[in-house]
């Protein structure tokens, strides 16, 4: 009788570590469950490229790892409308837990298809204008993340600095681009602060790029140009337009300078990216994000490109170029 109570107690004790083994495991299969990111960018270049890498690495930095605990799921949709629409379509049948999306247009047709799923943007103008969040300090969305607002009247100081005879910029830029609608009209705004007149030339493809820059060019003086998808991926066209004009560029982003603009007052979008790597880690830890503001970089860097300068017979002032993160030679 003891052997046989013995034997069914040993039975019990297995049935109950084999249960409590079943437990754990079904917990941790729990605690490790993968989490499901999409990353939509709407055009191909290196600020926006900078953005997705920066977001990556603050993902990793935080433990969240790409084939480990995280399956991130990234598409471009090559400056096509109807084709940021396809791709947030699939995030939300594929039941992603957070998506990512890189520049207005992609945000936009991301938060058309889905107002349940945590979107965070980056590279993104004017989240409220966009239509977005009701605020930057509290979305009441399901959106938030960072804006790249342009330091326009950093921009336009640093113009007057080195061209102190312009009087007429000329700004070329995408008529179907809200965030382009936005920084034209502020920077007519602020064009007046420095005595500046600004002429435009809408376009809605890059095709008609070429014949608006030729017609537009002519009568500047300088060129700027604002953080617009369809301009920034055809700068090489821009560029070499206005110096076969002898007019020089203001840019928005770093690469511009590397391709030949000649200056610009911008904020580090690897930085931003990061930045909103860190807000994406909280929504993934629980966090909702209809109450975490949206924010942007307060610091911005000087870039001087002194090649062009010397080509357009630009004296660059030594002042400047001591204040300049970087300088091409």
């Amino acid at each position: 009788m003891k052997k046989v109570l013995t034997i069914m107690l040993l039975g019990l004790g297995i049935l109950a570590c084999s249960k409590e083994g079943k437990n754990k495991s079904e917990t941790t299969a729990k605690t490790e469950e993968i989490k499901k990111v999409g990353i939509t960018q709407f055009i191909e270049h290196p600020a926006l490229d900078a953005s997705k890498e920066g977001f990556i690495k603050a993902l990793s930095d935080n433990g969240y790892i790409d084939g480990q605990n995280i399956e991130i799921d990234f598409q471009n949709s090559q400056g096509d409308q109807n084709i940021a629409q396809t791709i947030a379509q699939e995030f939300v049948t594929e039941k992603k837990d957070l998506i990512l999306a890189i520049a207005t247009p992609s945000a936009q047709a991301t938060y058309n298809i889905t107002k349940d799923i945590p979107i965070l943007i980056t590279a993104v103008t004017d989240p409220i204008e966009a239509g977005l969040v009701k605020s930057l300090e509290k979305p009441e969305t399901n959106v938030t993340g960072t804006s790249d607002a342009t330091p326009i009247d950093k921009q336009f100081k640093l113009l007057k600095e080195l061209l102190p005879a312009s009087k007429k910029v000329g700004i070329v830029y995408n008529t179907s681009e809200l965030n382009s609608e936005v920084q034209v009209a502020q920077a007519k705004v602020i064009a007046e602060k420095y005595g500046l007149e600004i002429v435009t030339k809408g376009v809605t493809q890059v095709n008609e790029l070429a014949q608006a820059l030729d017609s537009l060019l002519p009568n500047v003086d300088v060129l700027y140009t604002p953080t617009d998808n369809l301009v920034v991926s055809a700068t090489p066209l821009v560029v070499k337009k206005a110096l076969d004009n002898k007019k020089p560029v203001i840019g928005c982003i770093e690469d511009q300078v590397n391709q030949g603009a000649l200056a610009t007052e911008t904020i580090d979008y690897y930085k931003l990216g990061y930045q909103t790597g860190e807000v994406a880690v909280k929504i993934l830890k629980g966090e909702k994000p209809n109450n975490i503001p949206v924010k942007t970089l307060e610091n911005t860097d000087l870039m001087i490109n002194k090649k062009t300068a010397a080509s357009l017979g630009i004296t660059i002032p030594e002042e400047i170029l001591k204040g300049a993160k970087k300088v091409i030679e």
